[in-house]
């Protein structure tokens, strides 16, 4: 399903860039890409999709830190230190509490 979105995608931005259907073919495809946008289930699938992207970025960030944390340069370290410190404690707490905040 991944793919073939991803195909579709592609086809319809090269349509876009290499038409030469004109501008009210051009706005009748901005019509149908915002109506796409708005669709609930299209916008809980990339809200699905953000929280997993915060799930795992929280998981990788804790899992680096626990095993390159004392060979990581200082700026790195300091950096994944702060976001901790800003999600209320440990990356792996933002995990567990449902929100991915």
């Amino acid at each position: 399903m991944r793919y073939r979105l991803t195909f579709m995608t592609g086809l319809a931005v090269g349509y876009v860039l290499g038409s030469r259907a004109g501008r009210e073919r051009y706005e009748q495809l901005r019509r149908m890409a915002r109506q796409a946008a708005q669709n609930p289930a299209v916008r809980n699938a990339a809200e699905s999709a953000a929280q997993s992207g915060r799930q795992a970025a929280s998981k990788a960030a804790v899992t680096v830190d626990s095993k390159f944390g004392d060979r990581l340069p200082g700026p790195v370290s300091e950096r994944v230190r702060s976001l901790r410190e800003q999600r209320g404690g440990t990356a792996a707490s933002a995990v567990e509490d449902g929100w991915g905040t």
